[in-house]
């Protein structure tokens, strides 16, 4: 067995005094000196004349020799030189221990091995913590203090804080802040973790308790060290013991998930059980049964309507600018509502306040920038950019869908939709151009310890181009023709919040929002060509759509959270909105066929009460109450959760409640141009309030190493609005006519969500099974429930990933039995008495028809780059999309010409590689 020597000394009362220490030492003091030694021996004088705690591996490191003289050179710089010249790496924890490494994953080897020689030192090396040296002076008195990143200042929530030795435990809130009460004596030790953090502690005083302790964490390094994280937030996506359907993700942890170009927080959340992940088309989540439109989203306080760009490839939200996620899958808390199913909280990045930082994001099809950093010492700003371009390799994922040419044969036989029985339909592929932008941008100041003001905006556009052309095959016209499908969509988001946050006392705090959200959405779609008539004589012909939907919401909130004790917390607040929508859909530039122009007020109020009356207990009920100026009505929602430990691997949990939707994004159906969605606002008459009860059970048992968790929910929804047209008059020439209506229906969901995780180790990941169903029932289409559009029965994931030194691989496998659909059957004609005919469908069932089932396999390398000192300051990643290049229909198109259904299928991606570069400085 190798020697081993750890040179360790011990300084300070706590994790955070010492790390302070040594970043002092290491760059204020000044070598000059002639080293002639190996480097083992250098290690030991700089250990002992600096009072340094330097972990090495001594057989390793004798090999080098060191032959340098360093003339007025800083500490730190020493150490980069004699590293970088010997292929080494060293790493500071936040306890002031520096390590030499061979290679990033010597970390975990090499603090198990300080651990072991601290045993055999003696009981004085055992603990950083000085003992207590001063009889207690107070007792059941409260701390306050406030949890940040060492590197950038800005707080950290949801990190665990504890008292050493007691039941007493507490999470900072969205801010960072935590308030404990009654600790015992102020001898105590205060514990700290948070995950991809270092945890921290420091024993208290008399003096440190009379002011707010503040833990700067330092980052763990990218690589398999096994931190003890308090409670068991120690995976990629973590869960909330004490909350039914909750998901936290940091986008720091983002790196250690499959990167499929860029990293994603709403694809993420598709990985797991209960949020589909098989639509490609968007990055909106369908969590549990539910529409993206039933999901609110939430940055900064800035409502979200347009949630992904370039038809779903990338979400909306820069994970360059974003601090937190919190995904709310049901039974959510009565601060949140006017959305039926789920609620998607981001919380922005601060912005660094300690120095500035730069990073850029290229791939093969887009580019990211952001610049982070201190205006002066009370004030921060983030700024962050993306765009997608049309490159070389852009051009060869779309290039080839830009004509497409009708294929198969006449069909005569029922069914003829797509491939269905009879053959009745000729298919083709096409898949859509697009490119997106967005901007971020975060102003902070900060103008005492007790009040600070956020400025936060967010604009992002899409513009889509699916236009395309058809050849007429000669069995279908006498002349073989072209027709043009123009078919160009522009849609997007701009957003902005104001934010003071407001410390009242230590028990008291609150967060005020003024917000302002803008959500558009225009289509063009036309249709030109040419055909002959029955004497032979070439007849063009053209005609199209426009739709305009615009959305205006103006919005105050104000949040306060009074925690009481330590057992009891209480959330309330205040809100309001005023909401204008505009749709209008016009065809052939002349015939307005719908024109909307709604606006609305809501406003309410809501509290949630926190009781913890053991240790294992938490109950949370709360009420919502809410006045919707076009019903002229109040709605009540009650909320009740509570969640049981009963031990310290095995929780269960429960959550019901009442949940009221304003506004709803309806489909106008369209099997012939596809689905169109638009926002609406509820009315007095024929779009009534949307209205679901939740009912969520669960339980999990997690340890250090796996997690598995099950839950099951069902829900009922009633006054679900489905807007649907008729349209006749398709044939050549003539002009269409339509009547549209809205009708009112209800639904149901249910649902058994399995998770299985592995969260530490060289390979982690998980697998998850969710078996659902999701049904609606609307009279218009009969007195039976049916398929809801986003219904999938069965979702089988598998997520992979494996950490090799610097390297971090990562495959994940989706399945899922096919999206239900409705499809024209066969087709008819009718001659008037003038002479003029009339074509029509006939169509299946609503949604009797199922898409093939969806699968694809995604592969991902990706290489980080790192400084000598540890630190990571970008990555290269290569991604393979759809490695074996399955076909997976988005959905079925259908154009009729000459009385004939021509089929077309509009598919998701096939095979795409993608190559992206990370970069960080400082």
């Amino acid at each position: 067995m190798k020697k081993l020597v750890l040179l360790l000394v011990i300084t300070g009362v706590g994790y955070n005094a010492l790390a302070q220490s040594a970043q002092k030492i290491l760059n204020k003091t000044v070598i000059n000196r002639l080293f002639t030694c190996q480097m083992d021996q250098l290690l030991d004088t700089l250990g002992h004349d600096y009072h340094l705690n330097i972990v090495f591996e001594r057989d390793s490191l004798h090999k080098f020799d060191v032959v340098e003289h360093f003339f007025e050179e800083s500490l730190k710089d020493v150490l980069d030189k004699v590293c970088s010249e010997n292929g080494l790496h060293y790493w500071m924890e936040s306890d002031g221990t520096i390590y030499i490494l061979q290679t990033t994953d010597d970390l975990q080897r090499l603090q198990q091995l300080k651990k072991l020689t601290h045993n055999t030192l003696g009981p004085e090396f055992k603990s950083n913590i000085v003992s207590a040296k001063v009889m207690p002076m107070h007792f059941l008195f409260t701390v306050t203090g406030k949890v940040t990143d060492q590197g950038s200042g800005e707080g950290l929530p949801s990190a665990t804080v504890s008292v050493r030795n007691t039941d007493l435990s507490t999470s900072t809130n969205a801010d960072g802040n935590f308030t404990i009460f009654k600790i015992p004596s102020d001898t105590c030790v205060i514990e700290v973790s948070y995950s991809g953090y270092q945890p921290d502690y420091i024993r208290l005083n008399a003096k440190t308790i009379k002011s707010p302790i503040v833990f700067s964490l330092f980052k763990s390094l990218n690589t398999l060290n096994e931190v003890t994280i308090l409670g068991k937030k120690s995976g990629v996506m973590n869960t909330d013991t004490k909350k039914v359907g909750v998901l936290q993700l940091s986008p720091a942890s983002l790196d250690k998930l499959p990167n499929l170009g860029e990293k994603d927080i709403m694809r993420a959340f598709q990985l797991m059980p209960g949020v589909a992940a098989t639509n490609e088309s968007s990055s909106g989540v369908y969590v549990r049964g539910g529409t993206p439109d039933q999901n609110l989203v939430l940055l900064d306080g800035i409502t979200i309507y347009q949630v992904d760009h370039l038809y779903g490839f990338f979400s909306a939200f820069n994970s360059n600018a974003i601090r937190d996620v919190q995904l709310y899958k049901g039974g959510f808390s009565s601060e949140y509502g006017g959305r039926l199913s789920s609620v998607t909280e981001i919380n922005g990045k601060d912005g660094n306040k300690n120095e500035m930082e730069f990073g850029a994001d290229l791939s093969l099809l887009s580019v990211n920038l952001f610049a982070d950093g201190p205006i002066n010492d009370k004030s921060s700003l983030l700024v962050a950019f993306r765009r997608s371009y049309q490159g070389p390799f852009y051009d060869k994922i779309f290039s080839q869908f830009n004509t497409s040419t009708v294929q198969g044969g006449p069909g005569g036989g029922p069914g003829g939709g797509g491939g269905g029985p009879g053959g009745g339909g000729f298919g083709e592929a096409t898949t859509p151009a697009s490119h997106f932008y967005d901007a971020d941008l975060r102003y902070t100041y900060k103008v005492n310890d007790n009040n600070s003001f956020a400025w936060s905006v967010y604009s992002g556009t899409d513009k889509t181009d699916n236009s395309r052309a058809l050849t007429i095959p000669s069995f279908i016209s006498a002349s073989a023709g072209n027709i043009d499908i123009t078919d160009y969509t522009k849609y997007g988001n701009l957003g902005s919040s104001f934010k003071w946050f407001n410390q009242l006392n230590k028990n008291i705090h609150s967060n005020t929002y003024l917000t302002y959200s803008s959500y558009f959405n225009d289509r063009n779609r036309s249709t030109s060509g040419t055909t002959t008539d029955a004497d032979g004589n070439d007849v063009a012909f053209e005609n199209g759509t426009v739709e305009n939907n615009d959305l205006k919401d103006f919005g105050f909130k104000s949040d306060w959270e009074w925690t009481m004790s330590n057992q009891m917390k209480l959330l309330f607040g205040g809100f309001g909105n005023y909401q204008k929508i505009n749709y209008e859909y016009i065809q052939n530039d002349t015939s307005t066929l719908i024109s909307q122009h709604n606006s609305a007020f809501s406003g309410g109020m809501y509290a949630d009460l926190e009781i913890d009356p053991t240790s294992k207990l938490h109950i949370q009920p709360g009420l919502r109450a809410t006045y919707f100026g076009p019903t002229g009505k109040p709605y009540i929602e009650p909320r009740l959760s509570a969640s049981y430990v009963i031990n310290e691997n095995y929780t269960l949990k429960a959550a019901t409640g009442q949940f009221y939707q304003f506004m709803n994004e309806v489909t106008r159906e369209d099997i012939v141009d596809g689905n169109r969605n638009f926002w609406v606002l509820s009315n007095n008459s024929n779009i009534p309030v949307s209205e679901a009860r939740h009912y969520m059970m669960g339980a999990s048992y997690e340890n250090d190493q796996l997690l598995l968790d099950v839950e099951g929910y069902y829900k009922t929804l009633s006054n679900l609005t489905q807007y649907t047209i008729q349209q006749t008059g398709f044939a050549p020439g003539t002009t269409s006519t339509v009547e549209e209506n809205f009708y009112t229906g209800s639904g149901r969901a249910k649902g058994i969500e399995i998770l299985l995780q592995k969260k530490m180790g060289r390979y982690t990941g998980w697998i998850g099974y969710t078996l659902a169903d999701a049904e609606n029932k609307f009279a218009v289409f009969g007195n039976n429930y049916y398929p809801a559009d986003q219904d999938i029965r069965h979702e089988f994931k598998s997520i992979n990933m494996y950490h090799y030194h610097r390297w971090n691989f990562a495959a994940v496998f989706l399945f899922s039995t096919g999206h239900p659909y409705t499809a024209p059957l066969t087709s008819y004609t009718v001659t008037s008495a003038d002479g003029n005919t009339l074509t029509s469908f006939n169509i299946s069932g609503k949604n009797a028809e199922r898409l093939p089932d969806y699968h694809r396999l995604d592969l991902s390398a990706t290489y980080d780059l790192i400084k000598i000192n540890g630190n990571k300051i970008g990555s290269i990643g290569l991604s393979l999309f759809n490695v074996y290049n399955h076909v997976n229909i988005w959905y079925r198109e259908y154009q009729l010409e000459g009385y004939q259904a021509i089929t077309t299928d509009v598919n998701y991606l096939g095979f795409t590689p993608n190559l992206t570069l990370s970069l960080r400085w400082k």
